[in-house]
């Protein structure tokens, strides 16, 4: 199994199934393709007739390359991690909610892209505002949803977390505010091995993307 990414720091899709994967112990192979700076994910995808873009997961001869249907394959290829509630109330508000962040949240992508590296300040605007707002009451559903125990949406980490996991970048790397539940989602999610994992490799990287590195005002 091998999984096709882009930088750790900025490729929001990316961590996605990486997270997941690494969090539920599933083995796998990976390449980064850093897409600004060569043309080896054009040259990738024009061989297997795919967007070039990523994540891309490669298993036998099943090429996934969407984020979202990457985690449905390996929910239903690795039943026994339960990657979704068990529950089928809460796991239809799961899916709900991962479809949301699939289609929606424009303005908080647009206006706060991903960048582990990044400590800044952006005051959000008003449709951002908006969306913060969506956040609040989504984390609002899953604490008053029966749930078993565990730090995040589920209780245990599953999809519906990994989706949402660049938010808590975007959130913490521009100094947004969503809610206290969410803040200690966000804590939970840095703190795990896997995260941490991530984030070192990110800081590692010798890329940068200006267009993302002029956003906003260092944190004081």
């Amino acid at each position: 199994m091998h999984l096709y990414i882009a930088y750790k720091n900025y490729s929001s899709w990316s961590l996605r199934p990486w997270l997941l994967m690494r969090v539920a112990g599933i083995d796998f192979d990976e390449t980064l393709f850093p897409f600004d700076h060569n043309d080896a994910l054009e040259r990738f995808a024009a061989s297997h007739r795919i967007p070039p873009q990523v994540p891309v997961l490669v298993d036998g001869g099943c090429v996934i390359w969407d984020s979202l249907a990457i985690m449905e394959y390996l929910a239903e290829r690795y039943p026994e991690h339960r990657l979704w509630p068990q529950d089928a109330g809460l796991r239809v508000l799961a899916r709900c909610a991962s479809a949301e962040m699939h289609s929606s949240f424009q303005a908080l992508r647009s206006q706060h892209p991903m960048n582990c590296r990044t400590g800044r300040q952006v005051a959000p605007s008003v449709d951002v505002r908006r969306e913060l707002a969506r956040l609040k009451t989504l984390w609002e559903l899953f604490g008053q949803a029966a749930r078993p125990a565990g730090e995040f949406l589920c209780g245990p980490f599953g999809i519906v977390d990994a989706m949402y996991a660049p938010v808590m970048w975007r959130v913490v790397g521009y100094g947004l505010e969503v809610s206290e539940p969410f803040a200690r989602w966000c804590r939970a999610l840095q703190a795990l091995p896997a995260m941490q994992a991530w984030l070192a490799a990110a800081r590692e990287e010798p890329w940068q993307l200006a267009q993302y590195e002029r956003i906003g005002e260092p944190l004081s």
